[in-house]
Parts: C-alpha cells; structure tokens; sequence
C-alpha cells in the first residue's frame, strides 16, 4: 500500500552540543524529546553523507535500535526524514529492534550504505534515563572522526529540516514491505542474518552435545535487545532448556536494569552463579548487546583476560581455526593480549577507546580480534562489539575442551602470567572538576620519567597517548594519561565519553603477576598501591567530592 505523504520543510535553530562522542549522540530523553533536536542531528546526517548527496536513488540504509524508552517515536520521525531526504528503501528491524551487533551484520550482508542505530547502550533507560542515536558506515563499523565532526559542523548551521507529513505510523510490526512516498520500507527479523552467522562461525554441534550432557547455563539480558537473540541461538537453536535466558523480553526501561554487564549492575546474576548448585556457565548482555560478561560458577572473567584467553584458543573454533592475522585492543584495556600475540606471532595493536578504530585494521586484514575493557570483544564478522558472539566464543571453547570457566582461566595464567586488572570510576564528577584533574596531571607529565613514586613504582614512560592509524595514517590526540613503570605495571587516566551527565573519571590499574602462587591474591588488595599512588597524584578525592570510586570492576 503508498502511504500518502508530503514532503515539509521545516524552519529550525540549532542545538548547542550535538557533537557525537566515542560512540554516537547520547542524551536524556528529555533532551531528545525536545521539538526539533532529533530531527536536527538527523538532517545534519543526511546532509553530510555524500553517497545520498550524489545518488539519493538506490541507496538503502538500515535502521533499529535496542527498544529503550523513546525507540519507537524515534524510529518514525527518522523513516519520515529518509523518505524526505530520497532514501530509496530502509531495513529497519522489527518492532524497530535490532541490536548493534545485528545492525552491523545486516549492513554488511545486504551491501547497504549504512545505518542509523539508537541505543545509549549500556546506559540506563525509561523516560528519565538515556537515549542516544550514531551512524554506521557501509563496513558496519561506527562512522569515522571525520563524519561526525561533519555532522556536527552542520548541525551549527541548520536552518531547516525536511520529513514527510500526512502518513500514519509506518506499521513496524508486521515484517515485509511498504511505502512511504517514494521510499519502500522493509521490515525484517532482527535475529535472522545474526543468528545465521553464529552458525557460520560456530561448532554448533559440540554446543548442543553440551546441553544435551546435562550442563546448565544461565544468560541475563538485563531486560534488553539481547534477549531475542539469546533466546533464538541458545534455546531454539542449541537445546539448552526455555528459561535458561531470564530478562528476556526487551523493555522500555530494561525492566528496572540499569543495563551494564558488570558484577555490580548483574548482582542478581552474581549471586545465580554462587555456589554448587549454580549453573556451570553464566553470561549477560548490556542494553544494545554488543558488550558481555563471562562468568562460572563462583568465578568472574575480566573483559582483559577474555580477549587474551579467546585469542590463544582462537583455533580450536571453527571461524577461526586458520590462525589469526592480529589482534587489536584499546589503550586502557590489559596488556594480556599482547604477550598473547607474542607467543603466536602475530601483530598486537593498541588503539584508543572507541570501536571505530578497530574498524581500518579489520578491514586491511591486519586483525582479527578485538577487545575493550568495558566488556566489549568482537572479530572481523562484524565491525561492532557482539555480546552473544563472545558468549558462543566461551560456550564453544568449553564444549570441544571440556574444561569448565574457571579452568580455562588458570590454564591460561599458568601459561602466560596473570594481569591483575581493575578499572575504578568516579561518576558524576562536576565537568570543570573533571577537566581540571586531567589537566593536571598533564602538567606533571615532563617530570615523571625516570621519578620512583612508590617502591617497586619507577615510571618508565609518562605520556598523553596518541595514535596514528597504521592503515590511513589519522592522527588522535589526547586520548589518555598513560603512567607505565618499568616492572610493566600501569596506570591509565581518562574521561569517558559515553555518560549524559557530568563527567565519569575512569582509572585504569594493572600489574603483571607471574608468580602462580600470587594468582588468587584479591584484586584490589594485588593492585593497593596502585590505587593509594593514582589517588595522590591526581588528587582525586580532593577534586572530585567523592570518597570513594563509584563502580570497581
């Protein structure tokens, strides 16, 4: 049926604070609901993507989000707006579902110019939590500096906007096709092209021979888009028995979850995998399902720890079981990865924070695998974090070695030496608190090399860290405080970009221990004082108000 619209153009004044950050616009959906502040930053869009500007006929875009608060109205305003701007067709999820990882695979498989996704990830959600919206480019990574400083720019000059006016609600609900104006809009499965590269990559048959053995494992979705995933891959396609995915049913407001797989926001699944009774493996998903948490019984895998122990067995699953060309991890995020690559040979990359900066290295064939410590690993499958990939990537390590979680992990720091790691954040920090700290602390930068600020504490090297692309050659600057010693041990130093509201100091610990004696010393008690040396120079107590960080993982 052609829904009959007509194209409007709309006066609007611009918007301070539209730039993207590492991933995406993200806001409170109070500031998004405002009249014009969507349409704004998804004009800009459309106004800077050259493929549209050129050749609007033909092009076709995909389109979803995780179904947070705000999701649904979004996801009409922007069909309107693609019709207006000559998008010739939108995929766009069902019920406008999909998760980022999905996104980036339908991108991809359907040779589509890009996507608009709407999550705030692992943000909180309902109508006084988070909402946020990026573009993915054709390789489905997230776009690059140089389009969203684009966008940005043009949202400082809009004066108009252009969408459809005159339709009804394109019905989301049903899959298939329909048309709005000259636009055809096609509804599809969110799960399907997803769960069809799962298989692609995965022993699917060692896993179902592992439910089939009576082991029992439990995947929290924390209320959120992973859910449907989970459900279709683990329940309907490997056996495992229904209920094994709780929280499964995306909500507007993740049910009350604030969505962030960590031991402090997946409490409830902490205590489910407590115990002999527990189940033999647990795992969760955040808001938008490109991050994950490991977990066995009575045992938690730090994000760090996963990339590497996922590399050194990288061949014993089917996707990978040629080798590896590389792989490629965030500043902040341990340097187990790296001994990892050593030992096979290959090339170990470090990046700034952010996805898209794995995206060159993927596609030059220089990397595989890929990992941040905020709970994010992924491969070249996509160009996203992928949450249940990483669960299938440990469900299938699991099922062809037959060694439990815990197992795997004592196996690889009997081998390589053990990373003891933990990143401390100080949330809603007063923004000019937060600048001054940092800038602090480069201040003293010259004067660090060389200075023993606590025993066995010699700074080898103190930097700002910046990054040239191995592959385009960009440059970015700023990207960390960087304190390594020469016993390897580090501490890291950054504001992240993903919150809404004030700025959250992030503080990155780490030393090597390979003394397997010294593996089961707590954590923060190994990293002590780290923690006493970060809070002295930086003065953060002082600066911040804060008696204390705010989340340890």
């Amino acid at each position: 049926m052609t829904l009959k619209a007509v194209l409007t153009v709309q006066p609007t004044t611009p918007f301070a604070g539209q730039r993207p950050g590492t991933s995406g616009l993200r806001k409170k959906v109070t500031v998004f609901a405002q009249s014009g502040y969507l349409e704004n930053f998804v004009q800009a869009l459309f106004d800077v993507l050259p493929a549209v500007q050129a050749s609007p006929q033909g092009q076709t875009l995909v389109l979803g989000g995780d179904g947070r608060f705000y999701n649904r109205v979004a996801v009409q305003t922007i069909l309107r707006m693609a019709a207006a701007n000559g998008v010739a067709r939108v995929l766009v999820g069902q019920d406008g579902l999909l998760s980022t990882p999905a996104a980036s695979a339908v991108i991809r498989k359907r040779g589509a110019l890009g996507g608009i996704i709407l999550s705030a990830s692992h943000n909180p959600g309902g109508p006084d939590g988070d909402f946020g919206i990026k573009y993915n480019i054709a390789n489905g990574g997230p776009a690059p500096e140089k389009v969203t400083e684009a966008i940005f720019a043009r949202t400082q000059t809009l004066s108009t906007y252009k969408i459809m006016s005159g339709t009804p609600d394109v019905d989301l609900s049903r899959l298939g096709e329909s048309w709005l104006g000259e636009m055809v809009v096609q509804v599809i499965d969110p799960v399907d092209d997803h769960a069809e590269l799962m298989q692609q990559l995965f022993d699917f048959d060692a896993m179902r021979a592992w439910f089939q053995a009576g082991h029992r494992m439990r995947y929290d979705a924390m209320g959120a888009v992973g859910g449907p995933y989970a459900r279709r891959v683990l329940e309907d396609l490997l056996g495992a028995p229904v209920g094994t995915v709780v929280n499964g049913e995306p909500l507007e407001d993740f049910g009350g979850h604030h969505p962030d797989p960590n031991p402090v926001h997946a409490a409830e699944l902490m205590a489910a995998m407590s115990g002999a009774a527990a189940p033999d493996f647990g795992a969760a998903s955040d808001g938008d399902a490109d991050r994950n948490m490991i977990l066995g019984r009575d045992f938690a895998v730090t994000p760090s720890d996963s990339l590497a122990i996922l590399a050194a067995n990288a061949t014993l699953v089917p996707g990978y079981r040629a080798g590896l060309a590389g792989v490629a991890r965030s500043m902040p995020t341990s340097q187990a990865a790296d001994v990892v690559a050593k030992a096979l040979g290959i090339a170990a990359f470090e990046t700034p924070t952010g996805w898209k900066f794995f995206g060159n290295l993927l596609d030059a064939g220089q990397a595989t695998l890929c990992g941040e410590e905020s709970y994010g690993t992924s491969s070249n499958h996509v160009r996203e974090k992928d949450g249940l990939w990483a669960v299938l990537f440990w469900l299938n390590l699991q099922a062809v070695t037959g060694k439990s979680v815990e197992d795997l992990v004592r196996a690889h720091w009997a081998r390589f030496g053990r990373h003891v790691y933990s990143r401390h954040d100080w949330e809603g920090v007063a923004v000019a608190k937060a600048d001054q700290l940092m800038a602090a602390l480069r201040a003293k930068l010259p004067s660090l090399a060389g200075q023993t600020l606590a025993p066995g504490l010699t700074v080898r090297l103190a930097d700002d860290f910046a990054y040239t692309d191995p592959i385009d050659g960009s440059v970015s600057t700023g990207q960390g405080v960087r304190l390594l010693f020469e016993s390897g041990a580090r501490l890291v130093f950054r504001l992240s970009g993903t919150g809404t509201e004030g700025a959250t100091l992030r503080v990155y610990l780490e030393r090597f221990e390979p003394d397997p004696a010294r593996h089961d010393v707590p954590v923060q008690d190994a990293l002590a004082d780290l923690i006493t040396l970060a809070d002295v120079l930086a003065d953060i107590r002082h600066l911040t108000g804060l008696p204390s960080p705010t989340v340890v993982t």
